[in-house]
């Protein structure tokens, strides 16, 4: 065997073979022999023709495959001996094969990068202060009450500012003079600052109070998803029927038992915690894009394009899915994918990118994720999701997958934890 390898970059190497003496003769008569067996040719019972007719017919076939199959074992070889960690399928180049006495060929294969990192001890980092307010508090209560509340009147006078809810008739009529069906509501009930309508429409009923019509001028968004309403300026009549507010219960040791909290007090303390906790992990997440922001910015090296290929399908497929839920079409899709495709090539970079410097750094730290590692996560999951270790284990654990991914979520988070004693954090 013949070969030699050349480095085309960080990730890419070419393995040229050449094959002065190539003999296939024993492979393609053992071939043949084997397809007499399964043929069926006009004159003879099913594997009785002559071989020299099924060698006649099907040589050319039987030839390829064989030489397919040569190609395929030298590589592998090659592949094995060389010691090269391959990603996804080679590229072959430059087949030259010469009437079964000789052949040559090229074969390209991306190979997993070695990084090797710069020194980053002296790299600084803030770390955002984690702080839970009263108001931040108060807002938890809000969003377990609102199921709870009544919606009544507002008071006479009371003009509509955010957080309030306006029953208006409303109808749109565009730059031609036409009223569309589907621009028009009555009796309609809209939270003003809830985001409903389009930018603009809900701020320019701030201060209006009951009884009052208004014209609103907009031009819907470029991104609107219904196409003849994109760019298009538009008028919407709109009479204010009535102003109605959310009056949420007295939050008493009764309603805090029925949400599942033992009173008043514990409700207070455990929000706190929990809060404090996302917080924290906000904070932590941050941190850790700007160091993985500043890694790769000061350590150039290549990545397999396979790799950032693969990464790329999995966030369109994960996009895809959100989108679809949103009610987009399959032309709706493909439309948003061409307006982003750029976006999306830098984000599976940066984030094959990320995982190999992370990979570098826990096997220089020795860092592996553990079953008492899991049980931990487990528990602390379950303190922020309300649900039971018993609940979330049974969901990590019956799919394998699921459990990998978790595994290899607090080998990376150790990692970091790991690699915040060595940088410069404040």
């Amino acid at each position: 065997m013949t070969y030699k390898v050349e480095q085309v970059n960080d990730c890419t190497k070419k393995l040229s073979f050449t094959f002065d003496n190539l003999d296939l003769s024993e492979q393609i008569t053992v071939a043949l022999k084997e397809k007499q067996k399964s043929v069926s040719i006009k004159g003879f019972r099913k594997g009785k023709a002559p071989i020299a007719m099924v060698e006649k017919l099907y040589r050319p076939q039987v030839e390829g495959d064989a030489l397919n199959r040569f190609v395929q074992k030298e590589l592998f070889e090659a592949i094995n001996k060389e010691d090269l960690k391959v990603v996804g399928y080679p590229n072959f180049e430059n087949m030259d094969y010469k009437d079964g006495k000789s052949v040559s060929f090229d074969a390209v294969v991306e190979v997993f990068p070695t990084v090797e990192l710069k020194d980053y001890s002296k790299l600084s980092f803030t770390k955002d202060k984690v702080e839970v307010t009263d108001a931040d508090i108060e807002k938890v209560r809000t969003n377990y009450l609102a199921p709870k509340a009544e919606m009544v009147e507002a008071a006479e006078g009371t003009a509509l500012e955010n957080g309030l809810f306006a029953v208006m008739n409303f109808e749109g009529e565009k730059a031609d003079g036409e009223k569309p069906e589907n621009m028009k509501g009555e009796e309609y009930l809209l939270e003003i600052g809830s985001g409903q309508f389009i930018p603009g429409f809900e701020d320019q009923m701030i201060g209006m109070k009951a009884g009052e019509k208004k014209t609103i001028e907009l031009t819907f968004p470029t991104e609107y998803h219904v196409e003849e309403l994109k760019d298009a300026k538009v008028k919407f009549h709109v009479e204010l029927l009535e102003i109605k507010e959310r009056k949420l219960p007295e939050f008493t040791d009764e309603v805090a038992k029925e949400l599942g909290f033992e009173s008043v007090e514990d409700f207070q303390v455990k929000t706190r915690e929990n809060l404090t906790k996302q917080n924290e992990r906000q904070a932590a997440e941050k941190l850790n894009q700007e160091i993985l922001e500043k890694l790769i910015e000061e350590n150039s090296f290549d990545v397999p394009s396979t790799m950032v290929a693969q990464q790329k399908e999995h966030l369109k497929n994960d996009l895809a899915n959100n989108l679809k839920q949103q009610g987009f079409t399959e032309d709706m899709l493909g439309e948003y994918f061409e307006k982003w495709a750029g976006d999306l090539d830098e984000k599976a970079l940066f984030q094959v990118k990320s995982g190999l410097i992370l990979e570098n750094l826990a096997t220089k730290f020795e860092i592996e994720s553990t079953e008492a590692d899991f049980d931990a996560k487990i528990e602390e999951s379950a303190g922020l999701s309300g649900l039971t270790a018993d609940q979330v284990k049974e969901f990590y654990t019956r799919d394998e997958r699921m459990k990998a991914n978790l595994m290899y979520a607090i080998r990376e988070e150790k990692t970091f934890a790991k690699l915040h004693e060595e940088l410069n954090i404040k």
